[in-house]
């Protein structure tokens, strides 16, 4: 196995700037996975694997066997120093090992979806534990994809990476613009359902049985008016304390679990 014991080693100075610039994840078309529980389900949902770091002050020497046996034989194996994993590390809880993982496709071209899809489109949101969180709802409702519409914030950003506990790696997610996206959702007869005060009607009187995206916007801006326009429905989780609104993951969760009752209903 290739030991690397200095910062000044070319490999982890670039793996440094993986995690710290969006511009070398998209040029390198790489990014970091700390963690094991993260690593392994990367691995599981077919992520490929270019390096595997390992800290053996930090790292179990007895469960390298295990990752290898799920990694590709072309993945490289790399022991590190402390100093070394200290000065690569994101996280504060670290675990002892690193993963250097290709970034895959998310053109809205090679997506592939069911029969009365149900889908949550995010527009511009900019806060990475937001996104995060909305992932891992998603992936705890087995809702059939994710759609970011007008990004502001690299997906593999490491605060979504660690925020999203996995839920990156799990979920179907296509990144587009707002206006690529509606045109996806109109040819393919799935209804749009914004997330928007005005207009809108209480969410548990639409019918999330058939075709639906779930639209949802920022906390200060809300959604922009190209949604607006080409609504369906708007839709409304109706407050009854003195707070007009609900941080956007839970509002998301809210939504996306009336959808899926009533569509666990219609089976029954």
């Amino acid at each position: 196995m290739k030991q690397i014991t200095s910062i000044q080693n070319q490999l982890i100075k670039d793996i440094f700037q993986l995690q710290e610039k969006s511009k070398a994840r998209k040029k390198a078309g790489l990014f970091v996975i700390e963690g094991i529980r993260e690593i392994e389900i990367a691995i599981k949902n077919d992520f490929e694997i270019n390096q595997l770091l390992v800290c053996f002050d930090l790292f179990d020497a007895n469960k390298l066997n295990h990752f290898k046996r799920k990694l590709s034989h072309t993945t490289d194996l790399i022991e590190i120093s402390k100093e070394v994993y200290q000065k690569i590390a994101y996280r504060e809880s670290t675990e002892g090992v690193i993963a250097i993982a290709k970034i895959k496709d998310r053109s809205l071209e090679n997506i592939q979806l069911p029969e009365n899809p149900l889908i949550v489109v995010l527009e511009s949101l900019e806060k990475p534990g937001n996104i995060g969180a909305v992932l891992r709802t998603a992936d705890a409702a087995n809702i059939d994809a994710i759609f970011i519409a007008d990004p502001k914030t690299d997906l593999y950003n490491p605060n979504i990476v660690r925020s999203s506990v996995g839920a990156l790696f799990t979920n179907k997610i296509v990144t587009a613009s707002s206006a690529e996206i509606i045109n996806f959702l109109k040819n393919n007869n799935i209804a749009i359902f914004s997330a928007i005060l005005q207009e809108a009607v209480s969410y548990y009187s639409v019918d999330f049985k058939q075709g639906s995206a779930i639209v949802m916007g920022t906390e200060a801006t809300g959604l922009s008016e190209i949604w607006r326009e080409n609504s369906t429905e708007n839709i409304i989780i109706p407050m009854q304390g003195q707070i007009d609104s609900m941080n956007v993951s839970v509002a998301a969760a809210v939504l996306i679990f009336e959808a899926k009752r009533q569509r666990n209903s219609q089976t029954i």
